[in-house]
């Protein structure tokens, strides 16, 4: 179901947009960077984060890390990351094939500004193996609420 949500989606809202299906597993930023032969810092990450009882999608790029100072500051409190049931409750897919599209419930989606580094990026697209190609400031354009600035990029 997850991977038929995105289709549809893709083809109502960006149907130029390729969607990537390949044999081997997207479901880790290790994994689908080596399936897709780029950087793990081009994997567009989808994160299902709670701060209190505001829930909300954050997409960053593959090898940054959510920062819980930099988010009690934007959001005044710690974040907490849902677990699997949940998130795929939320967001109609599995843990491994988050993504901002296609989503099973609306949910406020915030892009970090560590995905502005790159000119494509490669989220998941609903499933264990598959992924989307996408510019950040389209992928913005699509289904963006705000640029954050909640991750650390690795030193």
């Amino acid at each position: 179901m997850s991977l038929e949500s995105v289709r549809a989606w893709l083809a109502e809202h960006a149907p130029d947009l390729p969607l990537i299906e390949v044999a081997e597993s997207t479901a880790t930023v290790v994994a689908a960077a080596a399936a897709l032969g780029v950087a793990p810092g081009r994997i567009a990450k989808t994160l299902a984060v709670r701060v209190n009882e505001v829930v909300f999608l954050l997409v960053a790029r593959g090898d940054a890390r959510l920062d819980n100072q930099k988010t009690k500051a934007a959001f005044g409190a710690r974040p907490r990351m849902l677990d699997a049931e949940e998130t795929f409750a939320l967001t109609g897919h599995p843990v491994g094939g988050v993504c901002p599209f296609g989503l099973a419930h609306k949910l406020p989606i915030y892009l970090d500004v560590s995905l502005q580094t790159f000119d494509l990026v490669y989220p998941a697209g609903g499933s264990l193996n598959t992924s989307v190609e996408v510019a950040p400031e389209r992928l913005f354009a699509l289904v963006g609420n705000a640029w954050v600035d909640l991750c650390r990029l690795p030193e």
